[in-house]
Parts: C-alpha cells; structure tokens; sequence
C-alpha cells in the first residue's frame, strides 16, 4: 500500500473522529462503490487475563478453557473503508462502543460510523462498559464490570492486527450466498407446558422434562454464510446463526464455547479463507432442549454447528460484484422506568452495602441513561451488496426482529447479526411484554414501545418500503 494511499485514509479516519462527536447519527448515510473493490482481513487475541469480569462481573476470570479471539474484514473502495468485526466478548455498550469504532476507523483510516463491531455473547467473556466501569472505581466499589486497562490493549491489538492486514488486500470479484439447517442446537426459551401454562424458563440448559419434550418454538433454523471472493478463492467466509453461544458457564473458566469450536475447525478445513462467526438476534433463543449443561455436550453442539456451517459452505451461489452501499440508520430507545429502574433507585445501588453484581447492574443501568441524556442514538448499520445484506442490531434483540428483517427484503440474501452495540440489554416484543416473560427481568433496560421503533430503524437500514410485510 502505497503512502499516498495510507494519507488518504488517515485523513478521512481524521474526519471520521470529529464527526463522532456529534450528538446525532445522520438519518440514513449511503455510500454507493462503484470501482474494484479490495479486501483484507485481521485477527487478533482477545482472551482476558485472571481476575476480569466475566457475564458483566457475575464473576472473574480464573482460567481458560479456549482462547477468545477477534476477526474482521476491511472493505476498501473508493470512498472511505467499511470495517466489520465479530469478537469473542459477551458485550461492548457504550463509550466501549465508541472506542472500539474510533481506534479502528483510525487504523482503517475512515470514519466511526463505518465500523461495524459485534460481540458473539458468550458468557464466559467479558463486558465493556467503561462508564459503568468507572462509576464502579470512583465510589471504591467491590463490583467489577470490566478492566480498563486489559479493554484498551484489547482494542490496540486489534487495530494493529487490522493495520497489518491492509498491507495484504486483494480484489474482491464476486459474493457468494448459501444456507443450512442447523438441527438440534437452537430453541425458544418460550414453550407451553403440558398444563398450557406459557413459561419462559428454557434457558441454555436445562434439565426440566417440560421444557425438553416441548416443541423448539419460534426459531429461525437457518444457518447463513456470506463469503467474499477474489477469483476463484474465497477470502472470507461469515457464518450467521441465532442462538445464546453457551453450552456450560459460570465457573471462571474463559471460553469461546461451542461457536468457537465449530469456527475454529472450519478455520482449519479452510486455512486459506478467514472464517467468521457471527451471532444471530438471539435474546430469546437457547440451546435449553437440547443441552442438559454435562460438559461433553459442548462438543456435540459444535459438531451440529459445523456440519450445518459445512453444508452452508456447500451450498454456495456466487455472483459478481462491483459496488455496494453503507448505511446507518439511528435508534432512540427510552429507559425502563419501573420500580428499582429509576433513576435515583439505580444511584442509591451504588454503595458498598449492595452486592457487587447488583452494583455492576445499577452502573451499567446508569451508563445507558447518561448515553441516552446525551442523544446519542443507537447505530443500525447495513452493508448492502445488492443481491446480499448484512445488517448489525443493537443489544439482545428478540428473533422476531431478525425474521422481520428478512421478511422486509425477500430480494436479499440477508444475514442479520445481534449484539451490535449493546446497552439496552433485551428488546422484546410488545407480545413478550404482555406475557409477563420472566427473562425481562434485571437484563432488560428500555421501556415498552421499543418493537416499533428498531422495526423503523430496521426499514430504514434496509431502505425497504412501509408497505412491505
């Protein structure tokens, strides 16, 4: 990569860092490529040391298990980069958000906005919220969100393994599309037991007869992969699925879990193609019929995984092509107000007599509002290739949200992925609400009437008419 090149794009990523001090995302931004469009990709270790944080500081860190990991993609054109990055973390909310978006566009040299960064969720991995985390520090708290320090080395090796990765790009030719039902692996966490009562407790595992005979609900079975291709050599491949990435969690042992198994055996089937994992919107989806939380079963999940992330790979279309359009559409959600949500109740949770846990909640309650105080929308981002989508969603959002956005553009082959920037915790349905679901608990931070707002978010990245169903 030449110098004038490397110029250039560090004078938009310049542009990018006082643009993202705005207040407000633009409305809809849309970028249209219309020259040879380049490829590279990164990857770097993620994995955290003894004594982090884990599930938000449920617990620490103590040893691990598999290493956590982050990898991406830079697409280059001729207008500014467009960065995607899926990482082994439970979450990253907030002023994390933007740090994450702010060092990587510096390195890609583009601006925040055009950085797509998702976390995979699983459990025994960290969240990143620094103001929380701060709030926590300045009252000498117990309770630990996450590391400041361990987060921005973190970031920086990422960003250097990006800035290494754009001295090897290559033409990106055609976009290939192909799916693959995943069986046995994902389930509601909604069913009706035998007496017709609607229950909400099939969580990643479960060993209650009720919940494992009941049918697996509404899912969304279908495992996607979107791969970019410089010839005849797939240099990318993104595996999309929707379910909570745990299998057995809770101990201290550090892991990428059953994902990260199945995505590191395809790496080595593939040793010239990046192998991606991505998340699907699966805030109300488990793996609960069919893991009992025995330790063997991880491997048996990833074994179910990788086959359908084979036959996905098998099933593979290619088509051309030469430009695509960005966009980012903005969501504002209002905080949940109810009891013990206020926010004076959330302050008076930040004393020393409050469990630790409970303190990490009350921050990162508190962190969301202060972003929302600010009017700093949420970002829904697409990355549009015509005949292919990927569109990132914010937080736990219900697989309602992501079916809805396949129904909004059947012309599309569109992968959806969840826990894109993540401080609202669950968005529901308004259905859910109704029901009373018991998971809205103490991870669910917006108010009723947010399914209407991300549906208008979601058209609106997707740039699909009203009309449409």
């Amino acid at each position: 990569m030449n110098q004038k090149f490397i110029s250039r794009r560090r004078a938009l990523g310049r542009i990018g860092l006082a643009l993202s001090g705005s207040t407000l995302l633009p409305s809809c931004a849309v970028f249209h490529k219309r020259e040879a469009l380049r490829l590279c990709t990164f990857s770097a270790d993620v994995t955290p040391p003894a004594g982090i944080g884990m599930m938000g500081g449920a617990w620490l860190s103590k040893t691990v298990a598999d290493p956590l990991e982050a990898h991406g993609f830079v697409l280059l054109g001729p207008d500014a980069p467009v960065v995607f990055v899926a990482v082994d973390w439970c979450e990253i909310r907030n002023d994390a958000y933007f740090r994450w978006q702010t060092v990587l566009a510096d390195a890609a040299g583009t601006i925040p906005d055009r950085v797509m960064v998702m976390a995979i969720h699983q459990h025994d991995a960290p969240i990143a919220d620094l103001e929380a985390e701060r709030m926590l520090r300045e009252k000498n708290l117990a309770g630990t969100i996450c590391n400041l320090e361990f987060h921005e080395r973190a970031v920086q090796n990422v960003a250097a393994a990006l800035r290494k990765g754009l001295s090897a790009t290559r033409v990106l030719t055609h976009i290939g599309s192909g799916e693959a039902r995943v069986e046995q692996v994902s389930s509601n966490r909604r069913y009706v037991a035998p007496g017709g009562q609607v229950r909400f407790d099939r969580t990643s595992s479960t060993k209650n007869p009720d919940a494992v005979a009941a049918d697996e609900g509404l899912t969304d079975p279908w495992l996607k992969t979107l791969t970019f291709w410089s010839g005849d050599q797939a240099i990318v491949a993104l595996n999309f699925f929707a379910v909570h990435p745990m299998s057995h969690y809770g101990a201290g042992e550090v892991s990428a879990d059953f994902p990260g198994l199945a995505r590191r055996r395809r790496q080595a089937e593939t040793p010239g193609t990046k192998q991606i994992y991505c998340s699907g919107c699966s805030g109300n989806l488990t793996a609960g019929k069919y893991n009992n939380g025995d330790h063997p079963n991880r491997a048996v999940l990833a074994d179910r995984l990788h086959r359908a992330m084979s036959e996905a790979w098998k099933n593979t279309k290619r088509q051309p092509v030469k430009e695509f359009d960005y966009r980012v559409a903005p969501l504002k959600l209002a905080p949940r107000e109810t009891a013990g949500f206020t926010q004076s109740e959330l302050e008076r949770a930040l004393v020393p007599e409050t469990k630790p846990f409970q303190q990490c909640l009350a921050a990162m309650a508190l962190s969301w509002r202060k972003r929302i105080a600010a009017v700093r929308p949420l970002p829904i981002p697409a990355l549009d290739f015509g005949v292919a989508t990927i569109l990132l969603l914010p937080g736990e959002a219900y697989v309602e949200f992501q079916l809805a956005a396949q129904r909004m553009r059947p012309d599309r082959f569109v992968c959806v992925a969840g826990y894109g920037d993540a401080p609202a915790g669950y968005i529901p349905t308004e259905k859910h609400i109704a029901e009373h679901d018991t998971n809205l608990g103490d991870w669910w931070w917006v108010a009723p009437g947010s399914e209407a707002r991300l549906l208008d978010a979601i058209r609106e990245a997707l740039a699909a008419k009203r009309s449409q169903p």
